[in-house]
């Protein structure tokens, strides 16, 4: 299901900052990551933070920080050996999501 979102001031700088050019240091270690991998990785940990699936963002003309994507239900977790967590984003007491 797809979802309006609202992203915080420091969530915009980290996705911006993401976005700009390193220098390419020539040693041994391999290159760095392109600006596009590095851009996916932040809208990736956005979407885990914010619930929702970082593939299908779609701006939607309000400004830089609002978007739409489709939504993600918070996944179980094992709280204890063999219990899990049954999340279903309404009881406000999930470990992982909160909700």
């Amino acid at each position: 299901m797809r979802a309006n979102f609202e992203m915080s001031d420091d969530d915009l700088q980290d996705l911006l900052s993401q976005m700009k050019p390193v220098p390419m240091i020539m040693l041994q270690c391999g290159s760095p990551l392109s600006i596009q991998e590095r851009a996916n990785m932040a809208w990736a940990k956005l979407g885990l933070k914010m619930g929702f699936d970082h593939m299908t963002v779609r701006p939607i003309g309000k400004g830089d920080r609002f978007f739409s994507a489709e939504t993600v239900p918070c996944q179980d977790i094992e709280i204890s050996p063999g219990s899990f967590s049954g999340c279903n984003q309404s009881g406000g007491d999930c470990p992982v999501c909160g909700k």
